[in-house]
C-alpha cells in the first residue's frame, strides 16, 4: 500500500483510546466500523478513522459501500486515505469535516 497514515494504530492503542475490550475493539473491526489493515504482521487502523475518540461519523457506511462495490480491504483503506481531486483532499479527511453525503457519491461512482 503506497498511502501513509500520520499514525497506525496498533488494537491495544485502540483499547486505550476507546476505552473498549480488546473484543470490542475486534467486533467493531468485523462489522466495519473501522478499517484495519496488518503491516508488519500487526492489525492496524489509521489514526484519521478517530475523532474525538470514536469513529469518524460516515465511515462505517462508507467502509461497507466500497466492500459492497467489490473493493477488497487494501484497496479501500488506499482510497480512504489517497487526496481525491473531487474532496481537495482524502475522503477520511472530507468525512472528519462532515462531508459524508460528497464522500459517499463519489465512492458510488467509481464502483460503476
Amino acid at each position: 500500500m503506497s498511502v501513509e497514515s500520520s499514525r497506525w494504530l496498533t488494537v491495544p492503542d485502540l483499547v486505550d483510546i476507546l476505552g473498549l475490550s480488546p473484543g470490542k475493539i475486534h467486533r467493531l473491526l468485523e462489522e466495519r466500523h473501522l478499517l484495519a489493515v496488518r503491516r508488519d504482521g500487526v492489525v492496524v487502523v489509521p489514526e484519521e478513522f478517530l475523532l474525538n475518540g470514536e469513529p469518524v461519523h460516515g465511515l462505517p457506511g462508507t467502509l461497507t459501500l466500497l466492500a459492497d462495490a467489490g473493493f477488497s480491504d487494501d484497496e479501500a483503506m488506499e482510497w480512504m486515505l489517497a487526496p481525491h481531486d473531487q474532496l481537495d483532499g482524502s475522503p477520511t479527511g472530507a468525512l472528519r469535516a462532515g462531508r459524508k453525503a460528497e464522500v459517499r457519491r463519489i465512492a458510488q461512482g467509481e464502483a460503476f
